[in-house]
């Protein structure tokens, strides 16, 4: 059925996830101004699985995912990569694993010297702060916490999500872990979220957990259920955004064609689309309403609005790879709920006292770290020539992805030789690896008795580039997505000496003291001792962290940028992209943070534009 009534609004937003409902929770504090949210998915706000943090994995491969998966990886032993986003009130954030990380000062001036003005740390480094709240953090437990010996901390963080230091406070994990890279000279002094320029170093991380309730604190109540009876302020679940539609034959939007149930309807945009659909599913959107390169929207029978050959390039993504030890008999891990005896326990003791091993997804502690290896004089030379051995050819400096290309490498060239920039993140999950495939079968082990550790390297900065395109133009079709894993060698050979560390690191005082020795590693993983045989463990146990981004890059229009400065898409009128797509260049940890500061800045640049009001 199709409803040709059309409901205006000032501005229509496409996805009520992260991005999305951040930002229409902010443009709503001016009560003149009307916004409609588009949602996909339901709202699950009272879900138990939503709210519980270590249920978040009970939500996977149902209809709170989009569960997409890659084309095979020829670097990956052609395996098919899951990557998903939620579909759900709240998007991903009401999915997630709960990681709160930064980014660095360093990173994000990266994205300036891209040619984004105003999006160094000085212009967008103070949107963090407006996202969340900090933790109380009693004087008893900073040193069980491991971070007793912070001189800085966070005290302007007053934004609207909960965060908290996730599970029991005195788990021996934080302070062993702080313990052993401080002996390496690797422990940060400071809160990384009060004192980003620190770059490099251990430390206990945040999580999206509100530290009352011990429940998931995410964009849809944290942000958009306080506010959710403004008048001016419309949100529809279940709704498919399907187009952007524009006025004739010209490149101004005009608003949304949709689908609810089985209607077809129109919201129009008096001032402005916003497309929040993220990193996957914003340049479809775009391609399936004529905005894309025409090479590929023309083959589906779409008529060309504008043609931007980049819309849907430039995807990239954190890949993660674990070594898993088993622990100590008296050292408390995830396992338990392996078992549906303690799982009914567990559920009894979180139910009553919001306590037990469901008040965390596992994942505590975190490091942002070179290769150590690298330091040395002979480490240092090996590393340039690998670097020199893979630099991009000249070219045409007035070819868009050449341009690209060169910008990206001069950086990732400037981290990897700065012994204070990280080309890797490290983080300990308390819980055997589960979601990895077994080298040795390519498919994920089945649990096996004991409790276990998984150390885990996660590649910071891929130079790598895939891309997500559409397979038809059916709106209900995935997007082809290839992200041509590992295809750049740099991403390989740094990644394989960081996976090789990881031994290392489990077998380091005190942290090893939680390990049951000799180091036991579980039937999935593998004992290797160079660098070759890392890359192998790699290609079979490497999986996706679920960090696409860049796909409708906020770049110059000489380096193939779809958005610009102010996130508009280029060439087109009354047209905006928040969400992950817009990411230059990915944070070293995990992206939550960041795509929220992204839509509060977006928030401002709007309200600045249109001269709405601040508050309520």
């Amino acid at each position: 059925m199709y409803n040709m009534s059309a409901e205006s609004y000032d501005f229509v937003i496409v996805g009520g996830g992260t991005a999305g409902l951040t930002l229409a929770t902010r443009l709503s504090e001016d009560p003149n101004t009307s916004i409609l949210v588009l949602e996909a998915g339901s709202d699950h706000n009272e879900d138990p699985r939503v709210k519980t943090p270590a249920l978040f994995g009970s939500m996977m491969n149902t209809d709170l995912h989009w569960g997409f998966q890659t084309k095979p990886q020829a670097n990956m032993n052609m395996r098919k990569m899951d990557i998903s986003q939620g579909r759900i009130l709240g998007g991903s954030s009401a999915v997630n694993a709960e990681i709160f990380l930064p980014p660095t000062k360093r990173i994000i001036d990266s994205w300036a010297s891209l040619g984004n003005d105003g999006w160094d740390w000085d212009g967008f480094g103070r949107y963090y702060a407006k996202v969340f709240t900090s933790p109380p953090i009693p004087e008893a437990s900073r040193k069980s916490l491991g971070i007793d010996g912070w001189s800085t901390n966070n005290n302007t963080s007053t934004g609207p999500l909960k965060s908290s230091f996730p599970g029991n406070p005195r788990h021996p994990i934080r302070k062993a872990w702080a313990e052993t890279f401080k002996s390496m000279g690797y422990l940060m002094e400071n809160d990384p979220f009060a004192d980003p320029s620190m770059g490099v170093g251990a430390f206990s991380n945040l999580a999206s957990i509100d530290p009352v309730r011990k429940e998931r604190s995410h964009a849809a109540n944290a942000y958009y259920d306080p506010i959710k009876d403004r008048k001016n302020l419309h949100v529809i679940t279940n709704a498919l955004a399907e187009k952007v539609l524009f006025q004739g034959h010209s490149t101004t939007a005009t608003g949304v064609q949709y689908r609810h149930g089985s209607e077809t309807r129109i919201a129009k945009a008096r001032k402005e689309v916003i497309l929040a659909a993220g990193a996957l599913q914003t340049p479809k959107l775009l391609e399936l309403s004529g905005v894309g390169n025409a090479d590929v929207i023309k083959p589906h029978d779409i008529d060309v609005v504008k043609h931007i050959e980049t819309v849907g390039e430039n995807l990239q993504d954190h890949l993660l790879c674990g070594m898993v030890f088993e622990a100590n008999d008296d050292i408390e891990t995830l396992d338990v709920l392996l078992e549906p005896k303690d799982l009914g326990k567990a559920m009894n003791e979180y139910a009553t006292n919001k306590t037990g091993p469901l008040t965390t997804c596992g994942i505590q502690t975190s490091a942002y770290m070179p290769v150590i290896k690298h330091q040395s004089q002979a480490g240092h030379k090996t590393l340039e020539d690998l670097l020199n051995r893979n630099r991009p050819a000249a070219g045409d400096f007035l070819d868009q992805s050449q341009s690209r290309a060169t910008a990206y490498y001069e950086i990732a060239e400037k981290t990897l030789l700065d012994p204070k920039a990280p080309s890797a993140a490290y983080i300990t999950s308390l819980v055997q690896g589960g979601l990895a495939p077994d080298p040795l079968t390519g498919k994920p082990s089945p649990p096996v008795p004991g409790r276990y550790i998984d150390f885990i390297a996660i590649l910071a900065q891929p130079l790598s580039r895939g891309s997500v395109h559409i397979a038809s133009n059916d709106i209900s079709e995935g997007p082809i997505i290839d992200p041509k894993y590992l295809t750049n060698p740099v991403d390989l050979d740094i990644f394989a000496e960081h996976v090789l560390s990881l031994h290392t690191l489990a077998a380091s005082e005190p942290l090893t003291a939680l390990l049951k020795q000799p180091l036991n590693i579980s039937p999935s993983a593998a004992r290797f001792t160079d660098l070759d045989a890392a890359k192998e463990y790699i290609k079979s146990r490497t999986i996706s962290m679920w960090h696409p981004a860049g796909t409708c890059a906020m770049l110059p229009e000489s380096k193939g940028g779809v958005v610009d400065n102010k996130l508009k898409v280029y060439g087109v009128e009354k047209l905006r992209v928040i969400d992950a797509s817009v990411v230059p260049l990915l944070p070293p940890g995990n992206l939550q943070s960041t795509v929220y500061a992204i839509a509060e800045k977006a928030a401002d640049l709007i309200k600045r534009e249109y001269g709405l009001n601040q508050a309520d």
